[in-house]
C-alpha cells in the first residue's frame, strides 16, 4: 500500500516536471526559431496578395512580408502581409514557412 506522503510527493514531482516542459518548450523553440504552433495537416495554398507601394520615403527601410495561413483552436485563419521595418539597410529577410513533422505541421518563423 502507497502511503499518503508517497503519492503526495509523486504527485509533486509530475507538475514540477510538466511544468518545466511546458515552460521551457516555447523558449527553446523561439531559440531556433520554429513556432509552438503545430497543425495535424498541411495549410491551404497561400491567398494571392497584390504588394501594395511601400509607406512614402521608406522603401529601402521596410520590407513586405507574405501573408500567411495560422492554425487557430482548430482552424486555419488568414494573417495578411505586411511592411516590416528593416534593423538596417543591408538586411535580407528570409520568409518563415510550415514545415511536416513526425507530429504534424510547425511553423517557422522567419527572420533576418
Amino acid at each position: 500500500m502507497v502511503s499518503h506522503f508517497a503519492k503526495a510527493v509523486c504527485a509533486s514531482a509530475v507538475a514540477l516536471t510538466l511544468s518545466f516542459v511546458v515552460e521551457t518548450i516555447p523558449a527553446q523553440a523561439a531559440d531556433i526559431g520554429v513556432s509552438v504552433e503545430l497543425a495535424p495537416g498541411a495549410p491551404p495554398p497561400p491567398r494571392f496578395e497584390a504588394v501594395p507601394p511601400p509607406p512614402p520615403g521608406r522603401g529601402e527601410l521596410v520590407v513586405w512580408t507574405h501573408g500567411r495561413w495560422r492554425w487557430d483552436h482548430g482552424n486555419w485563419a488568414w494573417m495578411p502581409g505586411h511592411y516590416i521595418d528593416r534593423p538596417r539597410r543591408e538586411a535580407r529577410w528570409h520568409e518563415g514557412h510550415w514545415d511536416h513533422r513526425p507530429n504534424g505541421w510547425v511553423w517557422v518563423e522567419g527572420g533576418w
